[in-house]
């Protein structure tokens, strides 16, 4: 899959504590070597806190953006695997059963064995994703 600069994006963490993770981003720039592009984070800054965070990275980490959530209709089953939106980006999760008096899902996290209860406004369904690992950033 494409990307172009501007397009809006979510990009995987592969690091240490936030394996399984995305975070939204937008793509700035393309790189033709190694098929990298820069991107903008939308909620993650720099150390200093004086712009958000920018970086370079790969098209393995990169999937597209899915469409803005609006207001929660879609009822989730045990057992639908999930996006939860936590510490600024979205984990992917198992559904484990819900709260009916709050209205809350539970997510199970198996790289962490939790299970965390969530609004439906913090939850999207994972859809089937296409090849992200071809053509990265394009102008």
């Amino acid at each position: 899959m494409a990307f172009y600069v501007g397009d809006s994006i979510e990009v995987s963490s592969k690091e240490d504590g936030f394996f399984g993770s995305y975070y939204e981003a937008t793509v700035v720039a393309k790189i033709t070597r190694n098929n990298q592009c820069v991107v903008e984070y939308k909620n993650l800054v720099e150390d200093d806190l004086s712009a958000p965070l920018r970086e370079v990275v790969s098209a393995d980490e990169v999937r597209p953006a899915p469409p803005p959530l609006g207001q929660p209709t879609i009822r989730y089953f045990y057992g639908d695997v999930v996006d939860a939106f936590d510490n600024e980006g979205w984990w992917v999760g198992t559904v484990k059963g819900m709260d009916v008096n709050e209205g809350k899902y539970y997510v199970y996290f198996e790289l962490f064995k939790v299970k965390i209860a969530y609004h439906p406004s913090a939850i999207k369904g994972i859809k089937e994703m296409e090849c992200v690992t071809c053509a990265c950033c394009y102008l």
